[in-house]
């Protein structure tokens, strides 16, 4: 029996379960290459034979095979876009007044009592790194870094060039690199 998705209801459901029956194992191996990990190989090809279920009707699929597989695909890319995003948000910055903590989404073992000390003192040593830089560049690198605002607004602000307030960040960012190793 030809599968046809956007045949009547019940000829659709029979060609449903018939293309299910013919093309699960063929998934469930594209899933399983491609993400080693059966369960998660398994809820993949349930989730491709929903969406054809839900799209039923409203596509011409000329070969519900390679419609089939489109969704696989198109799957994966969302499967890897969503990773992609989630992992955005874990990376350790190398910055010393960047914000740390529970609320980045970092591992448990971050959060030990060691690792708090060790950011507390590394905040000591930017706060006494901060107070060592000349008054002007300590107020350029806060206006920068802490209140986010945009180079061309700093120099306006305190009638520099905008070059001046790139040097002075710059300034002021190695001399905080140097200070807390």
């Amino acid at each position: 029996m030809k599968s046809d998705l956007s045949a009547p209801p019940a000829a659709a459901d029979d060609g449903l379960a018939e293309l299910s029956a013919r093309l699960r194992q063929p998934l469930m191996a594209y899933f399983r290459r491609r993400t080693a990990d059966a369960a998660e190989a398994e809820d993949l090809t349930q989730e491709v034979f929903i969406r054809a279920l839900r799209r039923e009707g409203e596509t011409d699929v000329r070969s519900a095979d390679a419609y089939v597989f489109t969704i696989a695909a198109n799957l994966m890319r969302d499967r890897a876009r969503r990773r992609a995003a989630r992992s955005a948000n874990r990376h350790v910055s190398l910055d010393p007044l960047a914000p740390r903590g529970p609320h980045l989404d970092l591992p448990a073992e971050d959060s030990s009592a060691e690792s708090v000390l060790i950011d507390r003192e590394r905040l000591r040593l930017a706060l006494a790194a901060l107070e060592e830089l000349p008054e002007r560049t300590r107020h350029v690198f806060i206006l920068f870094r802490v209140e986010k605002m945009r180079q061309a607004e700093i120099a306006d602000r305190l009638g520099i060039s905008v070059s001046a307030v790139e040097k002075h960040v710059v300034r002021a960012a190695a001399h905080l690199a140097r200070r807390i190793r």
